[in-house]
């Protein structure tokens, strides 16, 4: 079946209708990584977008449920070059196909991604419509795709009830959040630091990465109380990635200044990093294109080392605003010089935009989890 990309500069694509059959409006982003497609689809970061891979052929090692992100996809929407026919995996459980169809995820291949690519990067993200309509009318979709916003997604993404991360065979698994544990750990469990990771639209590897380092996690949605996570005593706190604009986090951007203001250590990625920069009167705005890949490098402002990371945001801190009594840069993006990361004076704060719980890859920057494990000690 034929389908139709239509971006809102009036560009449009014709490839073949792929996953759920259903017409969507969404922004539309691009990811530049070579694997990983399933980590993507189930980052929900990506809640409020369709994602374009600029890689040409997706899907040829299938879907492996252990190596999701989440519990279930989140894009509107995917687009890629090819679509792989087999998928060789020993690990393999369904194809993508039947995973876009399951999650009811929309699509379009067939289409010159690289060159979507291009006109995104020049013209900056845009909104856009994939629809199977060959009838359809320009004139009146242009003005419904300018209209489009993402909106207050963390809500949509966020958990329900607060729960206990549970650590089994190297990876973590989450216990139901309606059967909240109420002992601080498992028998026989590694005893370790009691982290509160506030879910903002969290990845698993972000629980599963302290989890493996002995601690004790206990997640929370996003809009709890800063008093009542303070009431629980954790050594640390985490503040998580998460999709959207974080000047729409109006209520959750007053609880983490509290959460500041409480002198517990306190590591946040992504999102988090900017509500962090916020709540402190530091300023964000939106990128041109975005960074959303795996091989973004980020340069230590302390130690003069590279690492290459793995990264997924259309917004930035704004650095030339920060007030060095509160908070200097500690990294930097190599590529376009933006801000990578805080360091908070005289607090035991420090905040990353990219991803140190990369999964699939790369792992440079995992010592960070390292760093707020001694920095809670």
């Amino acid at each position: 079946m034929k389908a139709f990309l239509i971006l809102e500069d009036g560009t449009v694509f014709t490839g073949t209708h792929i996953g759920a059959d259903r017409e969507v409006i969404s922004e539309i982003v691009f990811n530049t990584s070579m694997a990983g497609y399933l980590e993507v689809l189930t980052d929900p970061s990506y809640a409020g977008q369709a994602v374009c891979m600029t890689y040409p052929l997706i899907g040829n090692y299938g879907v492996c449920r252990e190596d999701m992100e989440s519990k279930r996809a989140w894009p509107d929407a995917f687009i890629v070059r090819e679509l792989s026919r087999t998928a060789s995996n020993f690990r393999k459980e369904i194809t993508i196909q039947e995973f876009l169809a399951e999650q009811e995820i929309p699509g379009i291949a067939g289409i010159d991604t690289r060159a979507l690519t291009k006109i995104l990067r020049e013209k900056g993200t845009m909104n856009g419509m994939i629809t199977t309509d060959e009838n359809y009318n320009s004139a009146l979709i242009l003005p419904q795709l300018k209209q489009y916003t993402t909106g207050k997604v963390v809500e949509k993404v966020t958990c329900s009830h607060k729960y206990h991360f549970e650590k089994k065979d190297g990876r973590g698994l989450s216990a139901k959040p309606e059967v909240l544990q109420t002992q601080s750990a498992q028998p026989g469990a590694q005893a370790g630091k009691r982290v509160a990771l506030l879910d903002f639209g969290a990845k698993d590897n972000i629980a599963a990465s302290l989890a493996g380092r002995g601690c004790e996690v206990t997640v929370y949605p996003a809009g709890t109380r800063a008093e009542e996570i303070i009431a629980d005593k954790p050594d640390g706190i985490m503040l998580s990635n998460g999709p959207g604009d974080p000047k729409e986090c109006t209520e959750i951007i007053k609880e983490i200044k509290k959460l500041y203001d409480s002198d517990i250590p306190i590591f946040a990625i992504c999102l988090g990093h900017q509500l962090m920069a916020l709540a402190t009167g530091a300023d964000t705005f939106k990128m041109k294109y975005g960074h959303r890949g795996g091989n973004h490098p980020v340069k230590d402002l302390k130690s003069g080392r590279v690492y290459i990371s793995s990264q997924n945001h259309g917004y930035v801190v704004d650095a030339e605003k920060l007030d060095p009594a509160v908070a200097v840069p500690a990294f930097v993006n190599v590529n376009d010089g933006t801000n990578e990361g805080l360091s908070y004076t005289g607090k035991n704060i420090f905040t990353v935009q990219f991803h140190p719980e990369a999964s699939p890859g790369p792992h440079d920057s995992g010592y960070l989890f390292d760093r707020f494990i001694d920095m809670m000690g």
